[in-house]
């Protein structure tokens, strides 16, 4: 039975990814700096001893030292990171605060580095194991009004490739997902609207659909991908922007 430990477990994206892993039969360690114990309570209902959870700030060291503590302690060794853990702000490069600059790149990329730095050392030992980073189409294109996430996820979806190729000597494959607007809490629900018209589907993806591909990823169905930061947008990204 394989091991997994996701990052922002708690709702949105993270949550459906540990609903669709437990389903296929995968012990969930869940992290979230937020804990909801009407979730948690019907996850250890429907599946005792196969998902533990730990409050943790994955933007802060000693929280994330202390997370590796609990994994090891309650369920030893991982086959997968998925690092899911993110935040979003909005306005213009020169109006953002200092503190909202620090606060995106630590929660969207350093977080990423923090798991790696406690984790990947035993992936190393073990010989195998897959990482699961979340990107956006916004680290592969830009957005209006959106420049620091933009630059965030950027950076994410190099930072993937780099670990790709530093990590595959140890039999460890680092691949990412790369949603479009996804109906989560992070999505203002009056840009919905607008979001799914301009898209070719004319609808929004639902977080199941990019938890399915974080499975592909993670799982030994995707054993050839590498380095792979995979578009889940409904065709948004391959428009030239030409008119009909």
């Amino acid at each position: 039975m394989k091991k997994v430990l996701i990052t922002g477990a708690m709702s949105g994206i993270g949550l459906a990814a540990t609903r669709l892993f437990l389903e296929r039969e995968w012990i969930i360690f869940m992290a979230d700096k937020k804990k909801d114990n009407k979730i948690l309570d019907e996850l250890f209902s429907l599946y005792p001893q196969k998902v533990f959870f730990q409050k943790c700030n994955v933007s802060k060291n000693g929280d994330v030292k202390h997370l590796y503590s609990k994994v090891r302690r309650k369920i030893n060794e991982l086959d997968c990171i998925i690092n899911n853990a993110g935040v979003i702000t909005h306005g213009f490069l020169h109006e953002t605060s200092e503190k909202d600059w620090d606060r995106l790149m630590a929660n969207d990329v350093k977080s990423i580095y923090l798991t790696s730095k406690y984790f990947i050392p035993d992936l190393i030992k073990k010989g195998c194991g897959t990482i699961v980073n979340t990107a956006s189409i916004s680290g592969i294109s830009a957005d209006y009004n959106m420049p620091v996430y933009n630059a965030a996820k950027g950076a994410v979806v190099n930072l993937t490739r780099a670990m790709a190729l530093d990590y595959a000597q140890f039999n460890i494959r680092v691949n990412s997902v790369c949603p479009g607007a996804v109906n989560t809490n992070m999505l203002n629900p009056y840009n919905i609207p607008k979001y799914a018209e301009v898209n070719p589907l004319k609808r929004i993806c639902n977080p199941i659909e990019i938890a399915k591909v974080m499975y592909f990823l993670a799982s030994d169905e995707s054993s050839y991908c590498n380095g792979v930061n995979l578009p889940v947008t409904g065709g948004l990204d391959v428009h030239s922007g030409q008119p009909k």
